[in-house]
């Protein structure tokens, strides 16, 4: 499973700024923990200040990867662009914000990306990020499944029709000899 941990403006300065909202742990250090722990997953971490950067990043990993964890830092409350970005790629989406944005000013309750990603995730902290993992490998694990089920489904199809038609091959074959007799 691939998977990319996307995030926004100011957030290169964890560990250094406003500890007590982000922690005194930098995203590199809680990464590298993370990057052992999930030793299964190729999960990779890209991190700007920029914002076509992001934009980039997503349109770059969203057709290939199985799943994107964003969060947008200031952007989050501004960008119609990178809410466009998610919109238009095949992968799915976890927003993440360590601080509780419904607890903080007004104009941070506002989430242009929360419309297109399939969740959020606010105000854990670092183990926000974690729990994204952890959701996004059950849906994938999910997901597998029911194609296998689908798989299964498609292949009793195959023997139902091919019993079928070896049964209405039968039946001529009875009524082409039945016939002859007569």
């Amino acid at each position: 499973m691939k998977l990319i941990i996307i995030n926004g403006p100011n957030l290169n300065l964890l560990g250094i700024r406003e500890k007590n909202i982000y922690g005194d742990m930098s995203f590199e250090t809680y990464f590298d923990s993370l990057s052992k722990k999930y030793k299964d997953l190729d999960l990779e971490y890209f991190q700007s200040n920029h914002e076509g950067e992001l934009i980039e990043k997503i349109q770059e990993v969203g057709f290939s990867y199985d799943g994107i964890i964003i969060n947008a830092g200031g952007f989050t409350h501004t960008s119609v662009a990178i809410r466009d970005a998610i919109a238009s790629v095949n992968s799915e989406a976890v927003e993440v914000h360590i601080s509780n944005i419904l607890s903080r000013e007004d104009f941070r309750k506002n989430s242009y990306l929360s419309g297109v990603c399939v969740g959020i995730i606010s105000g854990l902290g670092l183990i926000g990020y974690e729990s994204a993992i952890k959701y996004t490998k059950v849906i994938q694990t999910v997901l597998d499944e029911f194609k296998i089920f689908d798989e299964k489904v498609k292949e009793i199809e195959k023997l139902k029709t091919s019993a079928k038609e070896k049964e209405t091959n039968v039946i001529n074959t009875v009524d082409i000899t039945y016939a002859e007799e007569q």
